[in-house]
């Protein structure tokens, strides 16, 4: 998987994606960013899948909201990503934990990466009013939802990976929301799929 994205990618941006490696993997040691267990399979599970999420907007943005960003999945890659293509949108990573903001502020710093840090929870910013949603491994569709609908604008996309219960979280998120979607099938996980949704409203009764 290393190998493949190496070659899609230009050899500045894979240098960046090893250096956030070897940095997700130093401070691992000392706080709990990302499973112990998936540090061996990190290109795979956690940088590779932080890219299907970019690429599945196929559009420029001018805000990229993550929310519960943690060690930086998909938040620092989406930066990566977006310096490659010299995209001038605003990408806002939102995380509550002082620790794992520590370590955000630090790979920002390091690659010189062009993003925004916000340490508080969702709950408590100020609408942020982006056209690109985005949050990985955080909740279910239906939380998701509710966490960042205050945060949207008029076109916002909402970009969210779902396992294989992705489905059942459709079926229960459309019982209080209202939404188009397109489910994208992942290249990491043949049970898994990137959520694409679109025209999110609550639904009125």
């Amino acid at each position: 998987m290393k190998h493949d994205l190496s070659k899609n990618v230009s050899r500045e941006t894979f240098s960046l994606l090893e250096r956030l490696a070897a940095l997700v993997e130093k401070w691992n040691k000392s706080i709990n960013l990302i499973s112990k267990s998936t540090v061996p399979n990190l290109w795979e599970r956690h940088i590779l899948d932080s890219v299907q999420i970019y690429h599945a907007t196929q559009v420029n943005f001018k805000r990229w909201l993550d929310i519960g960003s943690g060690a930086g999945f998909p938040g620092l890659v989406l930066a990566i990503l977006a310096k490659e293509k010299n995209i001038d949108g605003e990408i806002i990573l939102v995380e509550s934990d002082k620790r794992k903001c520590a370590f955000l502020y630090t790979v920002r710093r390091d690659l010189n990466l062009n993003l925004s840090i916000i340490n508080k929870r969702i709950e408590e910013c100020d609408p942020q009013n982006a056209d690109i949603i985005s949050a990985r491994a955080l909740a279910n569709l239906t939380k998701l939802f509710d966490l960042s609908f205050n945060h949207k604008c008029e076109n916002t996309t909402f970009i969210f990976p779902k396992g294989r219960s992705w489905q059942e979280e459709l079926v229960a998120a459309e019982k209080t929301w209202n939404f188009s979607w397109e489910a994208v099938n992942s290249i990491t996980d043949s049970q898994a799929v990137v959520l694409k949704i679109g025209e999110l409203s609550r639904a009125k009764y």
